[in-house]
């Protein structure tokens, strides 16, 4: 009888209550993710709520590599439907991250998998470097 394979634990780091973003707003974060060599790499996120869903993108758009939000953590166009890059005003589908509207349409946001659990906002399946490692993390 073989034994079953080990699997490797799920990465699950907390980076906020849910109840810290409010609904249908978005939050910024700049986290340090462990780099493949051991060290360190800044990681710049935002997260978005949608009721009780959560979604995780990189704070880059395609386009011109400049930080979706246009004034702090604010993501959501004047309509609060879709993402809105603040350099140039394209469009991205909440949900996705897909452009629906502009200068990148067709091309995407890069996710983040994150996910609610115990009523925090968790970052899923990458490796960060905690508070007590550096005395930095979430901001």
């Amino acid at each position: 009888m073989s034994a079953a394979p080990e699997q490797a634990p799920i990465l699950a780091y907390a980076i906020c209550p849910l109840d810290d973003i409010s609904n249908r707003r978005g939050r910024a974060f700049q986290l340090l993710q462990r780099a493949p060599d051991g060290g360190q790499k800044a990681f710049s996120i935002f997260v978005v709520r949608w009721g009780s869903q959560v979604f995780g993108y990189v704070n880059r758009c395609p386009h011109t590599g400049a930080n979706l939000d246009w004034e702090r953590n604010q993501f959501l166009d004047p309509g609060g439907q879709r993402l809105m890059c603040g350099k140039h005003g394209a469009l991205f589908e909440i949900g996705t991250g897909r452009c629906v509207e502009g200068p990148c349409a067709g091309q995407g946001l890069e996710p983040v998998p994150v996910a609610v659990i115990g009523g925090d906002v968790c970052v899923i399946g990458v490796e960060m470097v905690a508070d007590d490692d550096s005395g930095t993390g979430a901001a």
